[in-house]
């Protein structure tokens, strides 16, 4: 069984016991977060998708950690005029558990 997301202007293919990083939430580590934002969700009986959002669909979620991603240099170079511009960006998120999907 596995659910489409949408969570942080993304989507995500999940199922029960995975992990992912997404979009920095406000919840503290250790609380549940209710995902409502399901596009489809797949079982033994098939494929039901939303249009767009899956009504009654949920999954719940447990945060595990927050952090900061790996650093993403960003280098600007302007040939033959000795210009350079250099800068650097790590992106915040939240990671989460996946612990039930509601259909």
């Amino acid at each position: 069984m596995y659910a489409i997301i949408k969570t942080g202007g993304k989507q995500y293919r999940v199922a029960v016991g995975d992990k992912l990083k997404v979009e920095t939430l406000t919840a503290e580590v250790g609380s549940q977060v209710v995902i409502s934002d399901v596009l489809a969700v797949s079982d033994e009986a098939g494929l039901k998708v939303g249009a767009p959002i899956l009504e009654g669909a949920s999954v719940t979620a447990t945060v595990v950690s927050h952090g900061r991603g790996d650093k993403v240099r960003i280098f600007k170079f302007r040939r033959r005029k000795h210009s350079m511009k250099s800068a650097g960006h790590r992106q915040n998120y939240t990671e989460l558990k996946i612990e039930a999907i509601a259909a």
